[in-house]
């Protein structure tokens, strides 16, 4: 028998798990039944609640090898919830293991003493009163707000008004919209904010990139969590807010916000399996499709693939109680079943029909023409046609208009600062490149397909070669899943670029050697095979063997900003 704990985090938000802030626990379980493993943990954690007095919920959830525990908790004791779920699991293998935990009347005393010190009851009052009067209200350890963006105000966790003092009128909340999905997330909040710039608002993004107000970027990083949500929420400039959120974040902290406007699921597919318990596509389409909880007043939307088979299983779950699900479907076929029941029933959809984005609702609107929109690369690039699906109905359930939509549409993706890693193409020595953050195999197909289109129009004498990296955390299937997505467009020439900073756990050399061994078993020349120690030397090398004609497909996931420096300069060394 082997029981061994993984990670004990605090949860600010709804999760996976259950509508509460609190905080959850992962473990590994070997040799004994789960069930029993849960029971004896949740015996525990009954005596640990009834010692100090709380009252509050638990939830579990197994999966293959372990199980997580998650225990609801006032936002100002969180750090001790987390103390109090491990000192239940410490219980909890003592006893399956037949022995006695001395120290558990101990470890509560101390505890309850814990419990004193981080309590914040004026803090608990004014997030009660902020619920009562529909104000959103942000706490962390250094500082309180109330209201969004415009209509916020900030103060130090230690200087705070008490609730009764507040002016509750004066406090307002922008629209915000929550944005997830395995890939195009940063795609879609960038468009986003380009509509709303059109639009004669001044957006706030955060990302996996960076945090922007307007076209100030305020910090450089991956911003997709609360954190991010927070530092972005609180700036008196943002007046509408789209927010990137993350599998990673969601898992780690739950929700960013308990209430939103509209919320984008843009597709699942399989990323980052085997973290957190998340072990099978389908556990993706859960975690991806908690951005519905945020989904609670009247006229909000929670905007989704009709053409991804997961999101349209499982969005349902989320919305028992609803007579009509507050559901905005897109899809790229106009005769999809769920988008002809949308049209029937005037619900809200967006659509591809005769080569153009179609909005209805009630009534139906004509928004752009496919091929006339730049991220589209004259229609062949179909995931972002799939994006700007996602974003129009996005964009429309948050009042944006017609016409701004379709001016930010046309707007965006004209050059690379628009979407930086994302599709940008550039043109060198007469070759077509294209560089993009692509890193799974879904999204590597995603440009894959488009590639395909792009190669169809080379001259005779064009030749395709393709740079491609992973990180080290990958399993060897993922990775060869990747590998196989460019095999598929035959490249000439495959060029392998380690990372240093992403080997988590790797050798330097060891993907690039498992890619070249699967790629040699697939029958690719050793010839067309080049190794490379990062993402410059390979694009230089790239680059160097460029004719005109040529089709460089450049797969960039880290240094991005220097590879845009070199393919914009005007010489091009080694």
């Amino acid at each position: 028998m082997q029981l061994s704990l993984d990670e004990v985090r605090r949860l600010t938000g709804p999760n996976l798990l259950s509508d509460y802030p609190g905080t959850i626990a992962d473990v590994f379980i070997e040799g004994i039944s789960q069930q029993e493993v849960i029971i004896c943990w949740q015996k525990q954690l009954d005596y640990c609640l009834s010692s100090l007095g709380w009252q509050e919920q638990y939830f579990h959830r197994l999966y293959e090898g372990g199980a997580s525990m998650s225990l609801s908790a006032p936002m100002d004791l969180l750090y001790s919830a987390c103390d109090v779920l491990e000192l239940a699991w410490d219980c909890c293998v003592d006893e399956l293991k037949g022995e006695q935990n001395a120290l558990k009347d101990e470890r509560l005393l101390i505890l309850q003493e814990a419990i004193k010190e981080e309590a914040n009851p004026k803090l608990i009052i004014l997030l009660n009163a902020a619920r009562q009067h529909g104000v959103l209200c942000l706490s962390d350890d250094d500082e309180v707000s109330l209201g969004s963006g415009t209509g916020s105000q900030t103060w130090s966790i230690d200087d705070f008004p008490d609730a009764s003092e507040v002016d509750w009128e004066q406090y307002a909340q922008v629209p915000l919209a929550l944005i997830t999905g395995t890939n195009g997330k940063s795609t879609s909040v960038r468009l986003a904010a380009q509509i709303a710039k059109a639009a004669g608002m001044q957006a706030g993004v955060t990302s996996t990139d960076f945090i922007k107000v307007g076209d100030t970027i305020i910090d450089d990083g991956d911003y997709s969590g609360p954190g991010g949500a927070r530092m972005l929420l609180r700036d008196t400039r943002t007046e509408i807010a789209f927010l990137e959120v993350a599998r990673g974040g969601l898992l780690r902290r739950g929700l960013p916000v308990n209430l939103a406007t509209a919320s984008l699921v843009t597709n699942v597919a399989g990323d980052h399996l085997g973290q957190y318990g998340i072990n099978t596509i389908d556990e993706i389409a859960h975690v991806k499709l908690m951005v519905a909880k945020a989904i609670k007043g009247a006229g909000d939307f929670i905007v989704l693939n009709a053409d991804d088979k997961r999101l349209v299983k499982f969005a349902p779950e989320f919305f028992l109680k609803d007579a009509v699900a507050p559901i905005c479907w897109f899809s790229m076929h106009a005769d999809n079943p769920i988008i002809l029941a949308q049209i029937q029933q005037q619900r809200p959809c967006v659509y591809v029909d005769n080569n153009q984005i179609i909005y209805s609702y009630s009534s139906t609107e004509v928004i752009a023409q496919i091929d006339e929109i730049p991220m589209t690369v004259s229609g062949t690039a179909k995931h972002n046609i799939e994006n700007a699906l996602g974003v129009v109905g996005l964009c429309k359930i948050m009042g944006i208009s017609t016409s701004a939509i379709h001016t930010g549409l046309m707007r965006f993706g004209q050059n690379p600062s628009d979407n930086p890693g994302r599709g940008n193409i550039y043109h060198v020595k007469g070759a077509t490149v294209v560089v993009d953050f692509a890193h799974n195999a879904h999204s590597m197909q995603a440009v894959m397909d488009m590639a395909q289109n792009m190669a169809n129009d080379l001259p005779k004498e064009g030749r395709i070669t393709v740079l491609f990296s992973n990180a080290g955390d990958r399993s060897n299937t993922e990775i060869y899943d990747v590998a196989n997505a460019v095999f598929g467009l035959q490249p000439d020439t495959y060029i392998l670029a380690e990372i240093e900073e992403y080997l988590r756990g790797r050798e330097m050399g060891e993907v690039s050697a498992l890619v070249k061994s699967h790629l040699l078993n697939k029958g690719v020349a050793s010839a067309s095979i080049f190794e490379t120690i990062d993402p410059i030397a390979g694009v230089k090398l790239a680059v160097q063997n460029a004719k005109p004609g040529d089709l460089l497909l450049l797969f960039v996931l880290a240094k991005r900003e220097q590879v845009h420096t070199y393919l914009t300069g005007s010489t091009f060394s080694t």
